[in-house]
């Protein structure tokens, strides 16, 4: 999935949130423009009608353009009325019938990705508990964008390692396979904690596509593993100590070594380095 589609996702799941965390009536946003000083509105929770479907906002513009550039939180207790902010989109606010609004910028490596919108219909202030509130909104946003981000730079870098060889090719071959696997456990430790579905499932099929190079068993030799088992392997098979396999997969070190012991029994395995030998032989890791 493109990095904009995610983005999109991850947006239209947050005004949910918003509206259910802070108690606004009407929240809405959008994502900036690659390569371009403005953002457009294209998401919509409690909204009347069609006044900012798709509207354009330049940074620096409104509220919205406001917190773009400058890169924080910014509200007005009315807008048609506020001396804070320029007044290019009153009519489309106006014709939804928005008064107090607050717009929180979605940040992600110094780059302003997107803008979530909460508002009331009434002008009143939006006091400091609302406003938290709405800013952890966005943070979420941030976390699951920086997620994604990480992901498709971890597929990106692990494509070019599923033709490198087969393990043995020689010095060259087996430096470029080490980094196929770590890879691989770097992707398998993500895949449980993207919230995009349609991410976490990319990312899986690459961490099979890596383990397709190794030799395989048969078929009624083949082991089949828990989906934590073979996250567990993966991590054992890149060279991680069971606290540090715990620590990537946000699990207690305790949890890792029931995994691993479980995973040892499936394959017949009598130590770790075994395990990873007949996981890999069985072609559930590269």
């Amino acid at each position: 999935m493109a990095a904009d589609a995610a983005g999109t996702v991850e947006m239209r799941g947050a005004l949910a949130q918003l509206r259910r965390t802070t108690g606004l009536p009407v929240a809405f946003g959008g994502l900036v423009e690659p390569g371009r000083q403005r953002m457009r509105i294209s998401e919509f929770s409690g909204a009347a009608g069609l006044a900012l479907r798709r509207l354009a906002v330049t940074s620096g513009n409104g509220l919205g353009g406001k917190a773009v550039a400058l890169a924080r939180p910014c509200a007005v207790t009315d807008y048609s009325l506020s001396r804070q902010i320029s007044h290019e989109y009153d009519a489309a606010v106006a014709e939804e019938g928005l008064r107090s609004v607050l717009a929180i910028p979605v940040v992600v490596r110094r780059r302003v990705r997107g803008v979530l919108y909460g508002a009331l219909r009434t002008a009143q202030p939006l006091g400091d508990r609302t406003l938290t509130a709405a800013v952890q909104v966005a943070r979420d946003v941030e976390q699951s964008l920086v997620l994604g981000d990480e992901a498709r730079d971890l597929l990106s870098a692990a494509r070019p390692g599923v033709t490198s060889g087969a393990p043995g090719a020689g010095a060259g071959a087996q430096a470029d396979w080490e980094q196929v696997r770590e890879a691989h456990a770097a992707l398998r430790a993500l895949a449980p904690r993207i919230a995009d579905p349609a991410l976490r499932a990319e990312l899986l099929d690459a961490c099979g596509l890596l383990a397709s190079g190794t030799p395989k068993e048969s078929a009624a030799q083949r082991v089949v593993l828990a989906p934590r088992e073979l996250d567990v392997l993966a991590c054992v098979a890149a060279g991680a100590t069971n606290a540090a396999a715990a620590e990537r997969l946000g699990l207690r070190p305790e949890t890792v070594k029931g995994y691993l012991r479980s995973a040892m029994r499936r394959l017949g395995a009598r130590t770790r380095g075994e395990a990873v030998a007949l996981a890999r032989r069985a072609g559930l890791l590269p």
